[in-house]
């Protein structure tokens, strides 16, 4: 039997490198003689220089970077030649604070403008930026504070709060900064920046920007976007990320897909072409799970390669016939497995036991 593994993380519990070690080994005790093919995925979200760090020829240059609400936090740029690859979670990530302690209106995306800012001193000319899993909404106005851009009657690295009361923002200094380097947005994630599909309404709940405030910040958006390019602002992918895909677009960024990216650099393709069966995971598959995720894309490899695919997860939480609609011939929950507690309190090991329960099923 030949297997392919290409799990996303399980948030919380396992990165994408610890899940498909699980699942192997899990496979393994059951099917011990398998050929197994491993391709740990990400979608440019957290985990995203984790996965290709494995993959890259590279090197790792480790510091620190200001986070959300302005503590110093660690993190690495990945650097093959003059490609850089940043994880802008890293600095921005919504699991940098802790929920009682989260103040979305003030957080601010300054820490991936010195990410940015340390690529190209180390000689990149090329920049890729996962995005993703974001714990802030200010439209990637800090980053462009941290590359030099200026804003006079508001503030642009104190996040959207510090928006209010902008007349004007000069973007020339970041433009100037970033002359002669390509910005590359990796992210799955098609809406505007403003109104009803942008990044506040549709994604600020998750940061904690109550339905109360999301028309107010909002608006402080629209203004910024009105004062640096509101054009822009209607682009797909300005309201990845809080905004910060509308900061990278202003600076020229194109936009790929983060999935398809992992999946060129990991090989995805030509490895499912070889195998059997594709196993896929993550915490929740859901139905967010459809939207540029990693289960979706992996699945679609999959069927391109007419290749059955088969997803573990923490929580199942969508019908067989969704499932089939994305791709997916069956899907096994830990947490109807072993139960919810061990599931979390044992995630390694519930994960390789439902992985030794599936190759039961489809280990010939």
């Amino acid at each position: 039997m030949r297997v392919l593994i290409a799990p996303d993380k399980f948030a919380g519990t396992l990165t994408a490198v610890e899940a498909a070690a699980a699942i192997e080994e899990g496979w393994r005790r059951r099917d011990p003689e398998a050929e197994v093919l491993v391709a740990p995925m990400a979608d440019g979200g957290p985990g995203f220089i984790d996965v290709l760090s494995a993959v890259v020829d590279g090197s790792l240059l480790s510091g620190t970077a200001r986070g959300p609400l302005g503590e110093e936090v660690p993190a690495t740029v990945l650097l093959a030649g003059e490609t850089a690859y940043i994880e802008t979670a890293q600095a921005c990530g919504l699991h940098l604070v802790e929920p009682a302690d989260r103040r979305p209106e003030d957080g601010s995306t300054y820490g991936v403008g010195q990410l940015v800012a340390a690529a190209v001193e180390a000689g990149a000319k090329r920049v890729i930026l996962g995005l993703g899993g974001s714990g802030t909404n200010d439209a990637g106005a800090g980053l462009l504070a941290a590359l030099g851009a200026t804003g006079v009657g508001g503030v642009l690295d104190a996040g959207a709060a510090g928006l209010e009361g902008l007349t004007s923002v000069d973007l020339a200094p970041a433009l100037a900064k970033l002359d002669g380097v390509e910005l590359v947005a990796a992210s799955d994630v098609e809406n505007p920046l403003l109104g009803l599909r942008g990044a506040t309404n549709v994604f600020g709940a998750q940061k904690g920007i109550t339905d109360e405030r999301k028309p107010a910040v909002d608006g402080l958006l629209t203004g910024f976007a009105t004062l640096a390019g509101r054009k822009t602002a209607d682009a797909k992918g300005a309201g990845a990320a809080g905004g910060l895909g509308y900061a990278l677009l202003l600076l020229g960024a194109t936009r790929v897909s983060g999935i398809d990216l992992v999946a060129d650099l990991t090989d995805l393709r030509a490895k499912a072409g070889q195998v059997d069966l594709v196993l896929s995971g993550e915490g929740a598959f859901d139905f967010q799970s459809r939207d540029g995720k990693v289960i979706a894309g992996v699945a679609k490899v999959a069927n391109d390669a007419m290749r059955p695919c088969v997803v573990l997860a923490g929580k199942v939480l969508i019908g067989s016939r969704e499932m089939r609609t994305m791709g997916v011939e069956s899907a096994y929950s830990l947490v109807d497995a072993v139960g919810e507690e061990k599931a979390f309190a044992d995630a390694y090991g519930s994960l390789a036991t439902v992985a030794e329960r599936v190759a039961k099923t489809w280990a010939r």
